[in-house]
């Protein structure tokens, strides 16, 4: 069995027959994405200075009102107003987008709609038929699981794992290929609520993957390398992780001088 626990905005991976540990019990395990927190954004870290700083230019006025500590809480908040409502989007249109492709009816935001017109477009373009739908993947081996927006059909491409996109730049980043190479190197595959029903992935004979980068005015697919390089890279990462609750064992206890009777 694998299983995906919902908990507020996050959520959690446990899976049973984990090397080590008695067959029936559930180990939880990191997630594709946790994993990926192991490698360095030199480009992340930089947004949140420059979101931060704008902030302070754009309120100086007002925090300038504010007492020192305050302010201070302000401005490590500023750039969670600027992600929040952009990860509630993302959250939002990956529900609608599993909804459309199999043909079920929505209701569409207004604010939406642009994201929405461009996937149907993005279908239609590319006669895609959808396979397996936000899927819950797992490998045992390497210790890890994720979720997998779409398994389909793409015409000119065969059979392909896709990862939605929502930034509004479309930028797509290298981690993507290390996040869809993480999900179509699993071993097993179940659907949510469906959890004691595992399929090999193997099953669905998927040929490549691709990110759909998804905006208001706009899409564009764009491939994504998964060969040896990249899940040799990927199992880096995990080895990392895995390696991080020894890190405090790293550094002895203090040592003190010897000191000789005389």
């Amino acid at each position: 069995m694998i299983k995906r626990r919902n908990h507020g905005r996050g959520h959690s991976y446990y899976a049973d027959g984990m090397p080590g540990h008695d067959p029936a019990e559930l180990v939880k395990l990191p997630g594709v994405t946790t994993i990926l927190g192991m490698q360095p954004k030199p480009g992340l870290i930089k947004w949140a200075a420059e979101t931060t700083a704008d902030y302070a230019v754009d309120h100086w006025h007002e925090l300038s009102e504010l007492t020192f500590s305050e302010c201070r809480k302000r401005l490590l908040a500023a750039r969670f107003e600027h992600v929040d409502p952009l990860a509630r989007r993302g959250t939002e249109v990956h529900k609608l987008a599993a909804e459309i492709v199999v043909g079920r009816p929505v209701a569409v935001p207004d604010e939406l709609r642009g994201h929405v017109e461009h996937y149907r477009r993005w279908l239609s373009d590319f006669s895609v038929e959808p396979i397996a739908v936000e899927l819950v993947v797992a490998n045992r081996r390497v210790g890890y699981c994720g979720s997998a927006d779409l398994v389909a059909h793409v015409k000119g491409w065969g059979v392909t794992l896709l990862d939605i996109k929502t930034s509004a730049s479309g930028s797509i980043w290298p981690e993507a290929a290390l996040q869809a190479c993480g999900y179509s190197r699993a071993e097993v595959y179940a659907f949510p609520g469906e959890w004691d029903d595992e399929h090999e992935l193997s099953g669905l004979g998927i040929e490549r993957c691709g990110a759909l980068s998804l905006r208001s005015d706009g899409y564009d697919l764009r491939p994504l390398e998964t060969g040896q390089e990249v899940w040799d890279y990927f199992c880096r990462l995990a080895s990392n992780h895995r390696a991080q609750p020894q890190l405090d064992d790293w550094v002895g206890d203090a040592v003190e001088p010897v000191r000789v009777s005389a």
